[in-house]
C-alpha cells in the first residue's frame, strides 16, 4: 500500500518542466524525485532509483521518449506529455497510461495521477477531499503554446474566443493570442461555469458580457452572434446563473 508514487519528469523545454513542477508540487501523493533534459541524462538514475512514475515528453534531441520506451527493461508508469497528437496509437502499444496533450490543464493532469494512485493505492478517504478542491486551482490560468513559447494566461483576463480555422484568437483585456488549438480542447482547459461556446467561431467569458439584444452579445466593442444550434443551451445557462 502506497503513500507516495515517486516521479520523474523528462523533458527537454524548461517552461514545460516548470509547468509540470508546479503541478506536481499541488498533488499530495506524487513524491518529485528528478528533472531531467533527456532520456539519456536520466537513464542511470532511473535505474538506481526506480521511481513509479514517469512523466515523459517524446520529442527530444538525441533520444525521443517512444524509443526510450523500448530500450527499459524495467517500466515505470508511463504518462507522455507531448505537443504532438499522432503518436497517441503508438504509445499505447507500449502500455502508456495516459497521453496528455499540451496544453494540458491541472484539472486533467490531476485526472490523470489520481486515477494511476487509485490503482497503487485503496487509501482513498483522505484523497476525496482533493478531488474536490485542488481542480479549483486550475480556473485562474491555463497554458498556451503560442509560437515557439507556451504563455500563462489568466482567466479573468479572457473576453471571449474567436475561431480562426485552425487557429484560435483568444482575446483578453490586454492583447489578443493566437494560438494552434481547437475549441474542443479549450473547453477541457477553462472552466466550464465561467465560459460558454454561442457560436461555432465564437466563445465567450460569461461576467464580460454587456449586454444580449436580438441573439448578439456585447462585449467591450465587439458585437458576437449567437446561433441557432447554440442558442438554447446558453440561454438555459444563463438562467442558471440568474
Amino acid at each position: 500500500m502506497k503513500d507516495k508514487l515517486t516521479c520523474y519528469i523528462i523533458d527537454d523545454e524548461p517552461l514545460a518542466q516548470e509547468i509540470l513542477e508546479e503541478y506536481v508540487a499541488k498533488v499530495p501523493f506524487l513524491e518529485l524525485k528528478g528533472i531531467f533534459m533527456s532520456p539519456l541524462e536520466a537513464a542511470s538514475q532511473l535505474e538506481a532509483d526506480k521511481p513509479d512514475l514517469l512523466l515523459l515528453d517524446i520529442n527530444m534531441p538525441d533520444l525521443d521518449g517512444l524509443s526510450f520506451l523500448q530500450l527499459l527493461n524495467r517500466k515505470p508508469m508511463i504518462i507522455l506529455t507531448t505537443a504532438y497528437d499522432q503518436y497517441a496509437l503508438k504509445a499505447f502499444e507500449l502500455d502508456v497510461k495516459d497521453y496528455l496533450l499540451k496544453p494540458f490543464s491541472f484539472e486533467r493532469f490531476y485526472k490523470g495521477v489520481l486515477r494511476l494512485y487509485q490503482e497503487q493505492s485503496p487509501r482513498l478517504h483522505a484523497e476525496k477531499n482533493v478531488i474536490k478542491t485542488e481542480p479549483k486551482h486550475e480556473q485562474d490560468y491555463i497554458f498556451l503554446k503560442v509560437g515557439h513559447r507556451i504563455q500563462k494566461v489568466a482567466t479573468r483576463d479572457i473576453l471571449f474566443v474567436e475561431g480562426m480555422k485552425d487557429y484560435l484568437r483568444i482575446h483578453t483585456t490586454e492583447e489578443k493570442i493566437m494560438t494552434l488549438l481547437n475549441f474542443a480542447k479549450l473547453e477541457e482547459l477553462l472552466p466550464s461555469q465561467n465560459f460558454a461556446r454561442v457560436h461555432r467561431s465564437f466563445m465567450v467569458a460569461i461576467d464580460k458580457i454587456d449586454h444580449i439584444e436580438k441573439n448578439r452579445i456585447q462585449i467591450a466593442d465587439q458585437t458576437i452572434p449567437i446561433s441557432d444550434s447554440y442558442a438554447e443551451a446558453f440561454f438555459k445557462m444563463l438562467k442558471g446563473i440568474y
